[in-house]
């Protein structure tokens, strides 16, 4: 079974309570949890909507099932990347060709960051846009071998990956609230009702 199946059972909760417990000493070190679960749990902490997936077919149905969740179907989504678009041309989605005109925003990233559960983007994903000029939902697509331990490791991978030309607009979205659920907390911030389509790669 992997183990982002069993972090959807108690284990999750558990992980947390462990990792709290005062059972241990306090002089012992600090249980560090796996990268993979650290930004699991660190995700869902943010408000973000998590659906796991083992294949490409696993994603398509978790994608109808979003959009028919949602009532979608006649909406207009906005696509920044043309392999996106490529990737999911079989749902006959309906482009917008204009921001205003988009109800959400199907993209993927570069990548997942454990520490603090945010998603690290660039010019690659949002061309030179600012999050709050994109639609308030966001539909992200990343693989579990995109999850690094800190921003840190994010910006090396992509520096490593984009030797000849860095991108620009590198930034991070870690706000995931509806627009119900929006609050002054995070009022002022890019906050975006997210779902994140994880398939496992690894």
């Amino acid at each position: 079974m992997s183990l982002f199946r069993k972090l959807f059972g108690s284990k999750s909760e558990k992980s947390e309570e462990e990792l709290k417990s005062n059972d241990r000493g306090k002089y012992m070190p600090e249980i560090k949890l796996p990268v993979d679960e650290r930004f699991t749990i660190n995700f869902k902490a943010n408000g973000g909507k998590f659906l796991y997936c083992e294949n490409l077919d696993e994603i398509y149905n978790s994608l109808n099932n979003i959009i028919e969740e949602n009532s979608w179907q006649d909406k207009k989504v906005l696509f920044l990347d043309n392999n996106m678009e490529d990737r999911f041309k079989n749902f006959n989605l309906s482009k917008s060709n204009s921001i205003e005109n988009a109800t959400f925003f199907l993209t993927t990233c570069e990548n997942l960051i454990a520490d603090d559960g945010s998603l690290l983007i660039s010019s690659r994903q949002i061309a030179e846009k600012k999050l709050k000029e994109l639609p308030d939902n966001f539909i992200v697509f990343a693989t579990t071998s995109q999850i690094v331990e800190n921003i840190g490791e994010g910006l090396r991978v992509i520096k490593s990956k984009n030797k000849k030309q860095i991108p620009t607009n590198i930034t991070t979205i870690k706000h995931f609230k509806s627009l119900e659920e929006k609050d002054f907390m995070t009022y002022g911030s890019s906050s975006k009702n997210l779902y994140l389509l994880l398939l496992e790669d690894l």
